[in-house]
């Protein structure tokens, strides 16, 4: 029971605090997901589209699947019947495909826009001004099949929390300065940033959702 007592930790720790958990499941199995499932817990994310369709398919359909890794254009058509949140989105290019096959299978599906703020050339993500460009009124008029709820950023791998802080501060204050252009889209409301080393960090600096998976679920596990 480690990982329900797991989540119900982290649970009480961001209680009242106006931020949603996100269960990272990716490499883990069924049995471990259904355990959390068991429990009450039903919000996931994964990092792989196979892995993602796949416990789709041998879960129950009332989960909340959010995926959270980078997603490349040709692969969004599996995940597109039945994602909650692509957190992900990098590029124009990706959030017109996901328009798309979001259009095919007649659903509207929540994006986020990954900006990026680490100082590392391994993370993805787009600069404020391509952000910028897309939330212009006459670019989401064309793509009326994706909402986009609001903002994703991953910090620079490192142990330095001075670091960590400054980019998460910046990532809000862009989140802050957007939402009052979007006043007629209530929706946008989240602010995904913070993981298993650093989430309490990312709430400090006003994240609304955090994405934790080692510590509900352990290290990761690779199939052999």
């Amino acid at each position: 029971m480690a990982i329900v007592e797991n989540i119900r930790f982290i649970e009480k720790e961001i209680e009242g605090k106006g931020v949603t958990l996100v269960a990272v499941s990716k490499t883990k199995p069924v049995e471990m997901l259904m355990e959390a499932y068991n429990a009450g817990f039903m919000r996931f994310g994964e990092n792989y589209v196979q892995e993602l369709v796949d416990k789709h398919e041998a879960m129950p359909k009332d989960i909340e699947w959010h995926f959270i890794g980078h997603l490349q254009s040709n692969k969004v058509k599996y995940i597109a019947p039945f994602v909650s949140l692509i957190h992900s989105v990098d590029s124009l290019k990706l959030l017109q495909e996901i328009n798309k096959q979001a259009t095919k299978n007649n659903r509207v599906i929540d994006c986020l826009l990954q900006i990026y703020i680490a100082e590392e050339d391994t993370k993805s993500g787009m600069s404020e001004e391509e952000c910028l460009e897309i939330l212009k009124t006459e670019t989401l008029e064309k793509l009326p099949n994706v909402r986009i709820v609001g903002l994703m950023g991953m910090t620079t791998l490192t142990d330095d929390e001075a670091q960590i802080r400054k980019e998460f501060k910046k990532l809000c204050e862009f989140f802050k300065e957007l939402r009052p252009q979007k006043a007629d889209r209530s929706e946008f409301s989240t602010l995904s940033m913070g993981m298993s080393g650093d989430y309490a960090i990312a709430i400090d600096e006003g994240s609304t959702m955090i994405r934790v998976g080692s510590k509900i679920f352990g290290g990761r596990i690779y199939q052999k």
